[in-house]
């Protein structure tokens, strides 16, 4: 490439220039020739700090990344003849994920004959659902999948935080 368009240290424009005469100014300003074009015609070229570049693109990325959240799936095992006080510490459970702000798949455990039941399943999942609906909404209806029954909960957002 005989040619290259030129960009300064400060971002302005130099103009179309040989590529032996942008190596120049470059070493000049001890600073270092980067191809951020190379498709065009002629390949763009600005006159930087490559090494902060590549930190700063670092940082940003970082920040990018503290700024995500991540979504955890809990999972919460019930059996359809569940009695009245395992349910209420079980249910405690999901409030508590849902309040942290994971995710909730409740599983029902069918054991023998309780598979041709499925709908005692359902009716649980959904007093469950009812229970615990201020804290999360149901995002996967209830499925039967072999001897299991699932359902995921989500948590509500209410504004953000300070």
């Amino acid at each position: 490439m005989p040619e290259v368009r030129l960009i300064g240290p400060e971002g302005e424009q130099v103009g179309v220039v040989r590529t032996d005469d942008a190596r120049k100014v470059a070493y000049e300003a001890d600073l270092d020739l980067v191809e951020v074009a190379p498709k065009a015609k002629p390949p763009v070229v600005k006159i930087m700090d490559y090494g902060k570049y590549k930190y700063e693109q670092g940082q940003k990325a970082r920040e990018a990344r503290k700024n995500q959240q991540q979504t955890v799936v809990k999972e919460q095992k019930f059996r359809p003849k569940i009695d009245e006080h395992d349910y209420e510490t079980k249910k405690g459970n999901v409030v508590r994920f849902l309040e942290k702000g994971s995710k909730v798949k409740v599983t029902i455990m069918f054991r023998g004959r309780e598979q041709s039941r499925p709908e005692l399943g359902f009716r649980l999942l959904e007093r469950l659902a009812d229970d615990v609906a201020e804290y999360g909404a149901i995002q996967t209806k209830p499925k039967q999948d072999g001897r299991n029954m699932t359902m995921v909960l989500a948590p509500i957002r209410k504004g953000k935080k300070k």
